[in-house]
């Protein structure tokens, strides 16, 4: 009974341990970045400074909502600066969990799905969330009769919303190459699930997009699917490990 207990008590050490200088990290970069808070919200922004129409500006509902504006952006933009860190922490409890001996598959893993991340979300919101803001603020709008007045809380979250959305989208031949590598599935496993991604990508634009329109879930579903492809290609490419028994059971 006590040898049954060691791993189980090393891998809540580990846990602890990680949640500590995960969280440690975080907070420590929050402290550093809320005094930007303003900058980085001036820099979100400019979508909207482009697709409001003449005299229409943003503005906050209550008086608390700056701050808690700031306070958001703030803990979310010391999420993406600590992410190295954050990953590492996850990869240390699946080398722990998996008694695995993987510390240069490790860096890779951190390295690029820190890149994969912050990548999708720059170009989403670079170039996609512009112009599904401008179709809705133009839907909003034509009519002339209805002034648009944006709330700081409710344009954050939606550009958040895009920006987590494009991250981890384009997370996703990464995992597939990470679970490949950890024996848990190859490329035909995934090539066999084409029909349910293709419906799961479809579904997961329609829920995180913030309009109800076509292009809004077109605009993560194709992404979606064409990084799918991706994965799957860059899974024969870097080689897998014999297939896993949730591989071979089909799971």
């Amino acid at each position: 009974m006590h040898d049954e207990q060691i791993p189980l008590m090393v891998y809540l050490e580990v846990l602890r341990r990680s949640l500590i200088i995960a969280g440690g990290t975080w907070f420590v970069a929050f402290l550093g970045l809320y005094g930007f808070a303003g900058r980085l919200f001036s820099w979100l922004a400019e979508p909207m400074r482009q697709a409001l129409p003449k005299g229409s500006s943003m503005v906050f509902l209550t008086a608390t909502e700056p701050f808690f504006t700031y306070l958001l952006l703030a803990s979310v933009a010391a999420l993406i600066v600590s992410l190295p860190v954050v990953l590492w922490q996850v990869w240390s409890l699946i080398v722990c969990g998996l008694k695995l001996e993987g510390k240069w598959l490790g860096i890779i893993f951190v390295l690029a799905s820190c890149l994969a991340f912050i990548s999708g979300a720059y170009l989403g919101f670079r170039y996609v969330f512009p112009a599904i803001f401008s179709v809705l603020v133009r839907f909003g709008t034509d009519t002339g009769s209805v002034d648009a007045m944006l709330s700081m809380g409710d344009y954050l979250s939606l550009a958040l919303k895009m920006m987590l959305a494009f991250g981890l989208v384009f997370e996703l031949p990464v995992l597939m190459i990470l679970l490949t590598k950890l024996g848990l599935a190859d490329s035909q496993w995934f090539a066999s699930k084409r029909k349910y991604m293709l419906i799961v990508a479809f579904v997961f634009g329609a829920l995180i997009t913030p309009g109800p329109d076509v292009l809004s879930q077109c605009s993560i579903a194709i992404p979606f699917v064409i990084l799918y492809e991706v994965g799957i290609l860059g899974v024969r490419f870097a080689g897998k490990k014999p297939c896993g028994r949730a591989c071979q059971d089909g799971v």
